[in-house]
């Protein structure tokens, strides 16, 4: 047993023996596994690890940069500061940021003028809108022009963020040229141009932004300016639209309006975007444009304003056909009933013709509050009622008129607005009766009774009875007509210019073949017009609805006028010393030009003007035209005892407007007891100018007085000695200025209030720079026209 042991261990040794190396071997590969390696080796990994990381770094920075520079070069333009010159990154036409006051500094070196700055959003903190204006040459008023409008954005970058001031760049901008001339007249009826007016174009002065709800995204800008036509202002301008998602400024659209309307965002279809409505009716005439906001595929531009038009019916139905050609004649109230009754049949409309249906609604709403009104005269009264397609009723005023003339000067005068109407209706139904009787009297008073008597005959379905009662019509307008017009004084007031030269085949006289002479010690003198009466109402410059007849023009002129009855006019001068001087001319022939009415009159030399601005011009009237009225005046100390509220306002009013118009020192307006101290003593009058039973308080204020507050105080230096003309301020009953001559640069000078023949209210005379006018009050508009 023993021996057998000591044979079983060597085995067992042996064998271990064996197998320690096997054993050693693993041992040794897992000490290599292990083994540190070799520096060489891991340096050149980090450095391929590092290479590949700032490979991708690099790539995604030049994208990013390259992503900046083609939104906004601005964002990459610290690059430049460590880029050699021949690798700066070029930046076109973007401005590296600046503060406001270089930005203005900028435009002043280049004798341009930063307007008032508007907020695109909330505040002109981060972002504004900037007008540019340029200053005018001889220029009376609104000397500056609009030229170039911008956007700036407040610069984000680190580079400026960090500055004391607020950097900002030039996001977009757009240059500005006015409109031309002939569009803006355009929206006077008959405009008429001379040849080298075409294409001046007029200048834009003012910049609002439109508030309240607009389609956005954006921001809606207005950029307009007026014009001065006779007594009205035409208004004009352009819509401008900031586009944020684009970055950029677009001009929208060009407006005028021959009333000085501004456009506005209002609701008209019905849908969550408000529409733009331009406003350019004329008289009793309706001229409603409304654009709707429209996307389109451009990317600079994906939006636009579309007008709602009537050309292009957009149902086959004969019914609505119908419905939008008699409303393009003008015939709102009986194309938009018309209109009603096939939507209730049709049990709706698309979403174009409902627009449609709208746009006629929006006019038939006025044409309807013009014919419901209480006319003085028969003559608006028909044109009212014809305009709203009230024919039936229109024929009712006629019949009842006791004299027909005012009516048969209407339709004499018509210029296809009511013929078209008549047309239109007739063809849609030939054998309405009101309409046949309108369109034989119109026939009748331009073609003569015969040509109206002849279109009776043609119709197929007349009776006898209709034939008649048309008849009988007729001949009460043709005794109207063929008899000579009531004679009436004349009435007209106007301007005296001198004239060198007569040409006789330029003016017309009742005998044409006459030639005009002159008697001893006469001279010529032309007289424009501002407003005659033809014996039923007064009209005024420019004459845009007086149109005499092809024929016997010179006739009608004489008696339209009142010349049969008097043929003098006064000439009133006023001399150095304030004394007036009237002159009795003669007037000798008459001529109607481009709505310019002028009477050539013969009269003794006048004495002339010295061009002192403070003396006033010539004045022309016939010895009926006015009756003047002079209130009794009372001092503002008086009137402060009556009524002290409206005189703190009449004072506050008057020193703004002292300091508006740069007679007084700008700045902050004194105490009511410091103005009071000064002005108490000041005369003003009470009388009611706008015929509501309340009187308007007016205030004219001597240039002496004028100047006498812009006197510096003893021992300060010299008194100034330069007069001013003579101002007037009018307040209404509720404490409103009405009426300034108070402005700026502007030559308008309240000559002296009026009762006019055959009118209720009174008028003011008023002398602009180159005519007088008279003024009424209008109703409608609440200002003086």
């Amino acid at each position: 047993m023993a021996k057998r042991s000591r044979k079983l261990t060597p085995k067992t040794s042996k064998e271990n023996k064996q197998n320690q190396p096997r054993a050693g071997a693993r041992k040794r590969v897992v000490k290599k596994t292990f083994q540190k390696p070799k520096p060489g080796s891991w340096l050149s990994s980090t450095l391929a690890i590092a290479i590949l990381l700032s490979s991708a770094g690099l790539i995604i920075t030049f994208a990013w940069i390259s992503f900046l520079f083609i939104l906004n070069p601005d964002q990459v333009s610290w690059m430049n500061k460590i880029l050699p010159t021949w690798a700066q990154i070029p930046l076109g036409k973007h401005e590296r940021p600046q503060t406001f006051k270089n930005i203005e500094l900028n435009l002043t070196n280049k004798n341009l003028i930063v307007g008032e700055l508007l907020p695109l959003y909330q505040d002109t903190k981060n972002s504004f809108f900037m007008p540019v204006f340029q200053q005018r040459a001889n220029c009376e008023s609104d000397c500056q022009k609009l030229v170039e409008i911008r956007v700036y954005q407040r610069s984000q970058e680190l580079e400026f963020k960090s500055e004391p001031e607020n950097y900002y760049y030039l996001e977009s901008q757009l240059s500005i040229t006015g409109p031309e001339e002939s569009f803006v007249i355009s929206s006077l009826a008959d405009a008429t141009l001379e040849p080298q007016d075409i294409s001046v174009p007029l200048p834009l002065t003012k910049v609002q932004r439109f508030e309240g709800q607009t389609p956005s995204p954006g921001v809606w800008f207005n950029l307009r300016g007026e014009r001065q036509q006779g007594t009205s202002t035409l208004a004009y301008g352009y819509i401008v639209y900031y586009n944020p998602e684009r970055s950029n400024l677009q001009q929208m659209l060009s407006w005028t309006s021959p009333t000085g309307q501004l456009p506005k965002w209002q609701q008209v279809t019905g849908d969550a975007t408000k529409e733009l409505v331009i406003d350019g009716t004329l008289g009793l005439e309706p001229r409603l444009e409304v654009y709707q906001v429209k996307p389109l595929k451009l990317f600079l531009k994906p939006i636009q304003l579309e007008a709602i038009n009537l050309k292009s019916p957009v149902l086959k139905d004969s019914g609505y056909q119908n419905a939008l050609s008699i409303a393009r004649t003008g015939l709102w109230t009986p194309a938009f009933e018309w209109l009603k009754f096939i939507k209730k049949q049709r049990k709706g409309l698309p979403q174009e013709a409902q627009a449609q249906m709208d746009l006629i609604r929006l006019h038939s709403q006025l044409t309807k509050s013009q014919a419901e009104k209480s006319w003085a005269s028969p003559g608006e009264q028909v044109l009212a009622d014809l305009i709203d397609g009230r024919w039936g009723k229109a024929l009712q005023v006629f019949e009842s008129a006791h004299n027909v003339q005012e009516i048969a000067t209407l339709l004499r005068g018509d210029e296809k607005r009511l013929w078209n109407r008549t047309v239109a209706a007739l063809r849609v139904n030939p054998n309405r009766q009101e309409v046949q009787a309108w369109f034989a009297l119109i026939l009748a008073v331009q073609r003569g009774q015969e040509a109206a008597n002849s279109w009776l005959e043609t119709q197929p379905q007349i009776t006898k009875d209709r034939l008649a009662y048309i008849q009988r019509l007729l001949a009460k307008l043709d005794g109207e007509v063929t008899k000579s017009q009531i004679s009436h004084p004349s009435q007209i007031v106007g301007t005296v210019q001198s004239i060198a030269e007569v040409t006789s085949s330029e003016w017309l006289q009742p005998n044409s073949t006459a030639d005009l002479k002159l008697t001893d010690n006469q001279v010529w003198y032309q007289v424009q017009v501002s407003a005659f009466s033809d014996g039923k109402r007064w009209l005024n410059f420019p004459f845009e609805d007086f149109n005499p007849p092809k024929t016997s023009r010179a006739k009608f002129f004489w008696e339209t006028l009142g010349i049969n009855s008097d043929s003098q006019m006064q000439i009133v001068v006023w001399l150095p010393n304030g004394e007036q001087q009237i002159t009795i001319a003669t007037i000798k022939a008459v001529q109607l030009r481009n709505k310019v009415l002028r009477l050539l009159v013969a009269a003794p030399k006048i004495p002339e003007n010295q061009n002192n601005v403070l003396q006033p011009k010539p004045l022309a009237l016939t010895n009926a035209a006015l009756e003047w009225v002079q209130p009794f005046p009372i001092t503002l100390r008086e009137l402060h005892a009556q009524n002290p509220s409206a005189v703190k306002v009449i004072l506050s009013s008057v020193w703004e407007s002292l300091q508006k118009s740069g007679e007084v020192p700008a700045g902050a307006i004194p105490s009511f007891e410091q103005m009071q101290d000064k002005l108490g003593d000041w005369p003003v009058q009470t009388i009611d100018l706008t015929n509501n039973g309340q009187p308007e308080i007016i205030l004219t204020i001597s240039g002496a007085t004028i100047a006498s507050l812009n006197q510096p105080q003893p021992g300060t230096g010299e008194e100034n000695t330069n007069q001013s003309p003579d101002r007037t301020i009018i307040l209404s009953d509720s404490d409103e200025v009405i009426y300034t001559d108070f402005q700026q640069n502007s030559f308008q000078k309240l000559s002296a209030i009026a009762k006019l023949s055959g009118v209720q209210s009174l008028a003011l005379l008023v002398e602009n720079a180159d005519r007088y006018s008279l003024m009424r009050w209008s109703d409608k508009n609440q200002r003086f026209e």
